[in-house]
């Protein structure tokens, strides 16, 4: 069975860090390009940060830059979202994915491209709240 589980989310006062963990199970994630989404409450899911092992690129949404990291262990065969300097609006449902997508900065920029990665994690809660 093929499946992503993440965890480590929670609250978080303005300023804090978190860091998301999704380990896969079924597959190996190295093989595939990784993402991280999120959705916050009442608006659309949206890309914050993707990644491709076998260029070693890293891209990330303009409103987390410089603050969050994506990161693979490849010999746990998970993935990371190290998130620095939280803001409020960093708050919502947090997402790993992966799926045959080359990642790009057209990949966290631009809508619809959620659909190309095929499996998804639960979903993490992330409140920053002061």
């Amino acid at each position: 069975q093929l499946q992503l589980v993440d965890s480590g989310g929670g609250l978080v006062q303005p300023g804090g860090s978190l860091r998301l963990s999704c380990a896969a199970s079924g597959f190996t994630l190295a093989d595939y390009g990784i993402g991280w989404f999120r959705q916050a409450p009442g608006k659309d899911r949206e890309a914050v940060s993707c990644f491709s092992s076998n260029v070693g690129f890293a891209a990330y949404r303009a409103s987390v830059k410089d603050r969050f990291t994506v990161s693979i262990d490849n010999a746990k065969n998970t993935m990371y979202l190290q998130m620095n300097d939280l803001k409020l609006e960093d708050t919502g449902d947090y997402y790993c994915a992966a799926g045959r997508v080359q990642c790009s900065e057209t990949v966290v920029n631009a809508p619809g491209w959620d659909a190309w990665y095929d499996k998804w994690g639960q979903g993490i809660q992330v409140t920053v709240s002061s």
